[in-house]
């Protein structure tokens, strides 16, 4: 964001969102909530002390990896330009017509029609001027270098003093120093789960009709664990009502993850009948269904189709 759009009214109504955000997660951590925000580690670092964040393609990699390689490629001008200007061996004439002759895969800085502008964002200047100023040969070094500095620096730097704002009016954004950025995002629900039907059966219990050697459960525990990524936020939402699991997965469920068989009624079979919930409890009534393929049918479809969901049981 640049110090025109900051004091524009959309760019002060962005800077109040990162705050209330923060207030928001402050209030959340206070509270034991799950969360379901995904945050980079980088956010935490630059929020932390900026210039604990080197300002390199490294870190740009983390936020934006198609702009690290695209970035990568253009500096490769300037670094060429660089050996030149340091090779003792040429006259300069010599270097300024080789510096003139610089091609990167056969193509020159001229033929790219890149401006001072950030990529993707054309109406967010790197410069004065930044639209009618072209980058060229003698200039990409420090084109590279501000759009780095858009990226990770000054770029964004209100945006974290204002989460930064609002968090600290929950409790003192520097009690944040106790984690690694990296434990911080896992508080905020962006960390790997585990699936597998080893984890599944020590974290689940099965009661009223059910043990954990039921064919249907077994079933179940089977049809979770192939369960795509999109799947599960589903699953998790229609069975817990939050698209995430706690820290320490299935096995931080309060209450304990419980299957129990729901009963059919003449003249109907167990296959007529969905998946029900129990969401305040994580309890899921299953049916006894004939076949795992019906049940992975008739899981996807209640998980589907019941989100928002809410019928007396």
């Amino acid at each position: 964001m640049s110090a025109q759009q900051a004091d524009s009214e959309n760019g002060k109504k962005i800077i109040h969102l990162f705050k209330m955000l923060g207030k928001f997660i402050a209030r959340a951590m206070l509270d034991s909530r799950i969360i379901d925000v995904s945050l980079n580690p980088t956010f935490f670092r630059i929020g932390d002390q900026p210039s604990t964040v080197p300002l390199s393609l490294g870190a740009v990699k983390t936020v934006d990896s198609q702009l690290a390689q695209s970035l990568k490629l253009v500096k490769q001008y300037a670094n060429e330009k660089k050996r030149i200007e340091e090779d003792k061996a040429m006259s300069a004439s010599s270097k300024t017509r080789a510096i003139q002759q610089i091609a990167v895969r056969g193509v020159t800085i001229d033929h790219l029609g890149l401006d001072f502008t950030l990529p993707g964002y054309p109406s967010i200047e790197l410069a004065g001027g930044g639209h009618d100023k072209a980058v060229t040969i003698e200039n990409v070094g420090e084109y590279v270098e501000k759009v780095i500095d858009m990226t990770l620096g000054r770029g964004v730097q209100r945006q974290v003093d204002a989460f930064r704002a609002g968090f600290s009016q929950v409790f003192s954004y520097t009690a944040l120093k106790a984690f690694t950025p990296g434990e911080l995002v896992m508080l905020f629900g962006r960390v790997e789960e585990d699936w597998s039907i080893e984890t599944l059966l020590d974290s689940i219990k099965a009661d009223h009709g059910f043990n954990m050697d039921s064919r249907s459960v077994r079933n179940l525990l089977q049809v979770m664990s192939e369960l795509t990524v999109q799947q599960r936020r589903d699953f998790l939402q229609f069975v817990t009502g939050s698209p995430k699991l706690p820290i320490g997965g299935f096995k931080s469920l309060t209450p304990m993850f419980t299957v129990v068989c729901k009963p059919s009624e003449p003249p109907y079979t167990s296959d007529d009948f969905l998946i029900s919930v129990m969401t305040c409890a994580n309890y899921v009534k299953l049916p006894d269904y004939s076949s795992i393929d019906t049940l992975r049918r008739r899981l996807l479809t209640a998980i589907q189709e019941g989100q928002g969901a809410f019928h007396l049981s």
